[in-house]
């Protein structure tokens, strides 16, 4: 995929593995994009010389616009729905079952499977204008896919403010406060240095015990193999109503 449809790479050095993806539309998630941050992860996740992974997208402002407005308009069938959303649960079911800890470079704004990204990493470092939103009901369906990795970053409660206020802004800061970034930056230069640090700190660490550490994370969302694919049939389902597709060519045209 060239970058005029956006791409996602891959870079490896001292036992750091960077997956970066890129889309010219604020970093949304395509099909596309999806489907390479899904088998990127699962490689790196396999790949013995890989100790941990940074998942960062390209640019300065927007970390992820999340799903593709394009593709989401296009949808005609049930089907199609679900495996368009499956792409989210592919990504966040990779990042669980991936052995490695995975550190999230969160440089702007986040919405939609953006927020899910930033919830499905073990730990996300992000600067102080990263603010999220969760704007799946604004457009007439929900975060049914990402939600279960939002609600195990930020519980309930907070989850159920970000879905249920889909047209609001949350600052940094809350979300910091909430469990979703774990640290904050004014600048992306403290970001980046304070990845580094760590990811370097990862690479030089026990595997065997990140590994372990890994699995006591993500304890008890084996089900999720199951579960995020039925949530997936629900947004594909609802994306088929004429009330969304109507709320989604709004959307588009603010873009513009």
């Amino acid at each position: 995929m060239n970058n005029e449809h956006g791409y996602v790479s891959v870079h490896r050095s001292h036992g750091i593995s960077t997956i970066e993806f890129f889309h010219p539309q604020s970093n949304s998630l395509p099909g596309k994009i999806l489907q390479g941050l899904a088998e990127a992860i699962h490689n790196e996740g396999i790949n013995a010389d890989v100790k941990t992974i940074i998942l960062r997208s390209a640019g300065e402002k927007v970390f992820c616009a999340g799903a593709s407005f394009e593709e989401l308009v296009a949808i005609k069938t049930e089907t199609e729905g679900e495996q368009f959303f499956s792409g989210f649960a592919h990504v966040i079911n990779a990042m669980r079952k991936a052995p490695q800890i995975i550190i999230a470079r969160i440089q702007g704004k986040c919405v939609g499977g953006g927020v899910g990204l930033a919830a499905a990493a073990d730990y996300a470092i992000a600067t102080s204008g990263a603010d999220v939103k969760l704007s799946e009901l604004a457009v007439g369906i929900g975060p049914f896919v990402v939600g279960p990795a939002v609600e195990r970053k930020i519980e309930l409660s907070a989850f159920s403010q970000l879905a249920i206020d889909a047209s609001n802004w949350r600052p940094a800061e809350w979300a910091k406060q909430k469990g979703l970034y774990a640290e904050l930056h004014a600048e992306i230069e403290g970001m980046d240095e304070s990845i580094h640090r760590l990811a370097t700190f990862l690479s030089q660490s026990s595997v065997d015990a990140m590994k372990e550490l890994k699995h006591i994370f993500w304890h008890g969302t084996e089900h999720w193999d199951e579960l995020l694919y039925k949530r997936a049939a629900i947004s594909g389902k609802l994306v088929l109503s004429e009330q969304t597709k109507h709320f989604i060519e709004q959307f588009k045209n603010k873009r513009k």
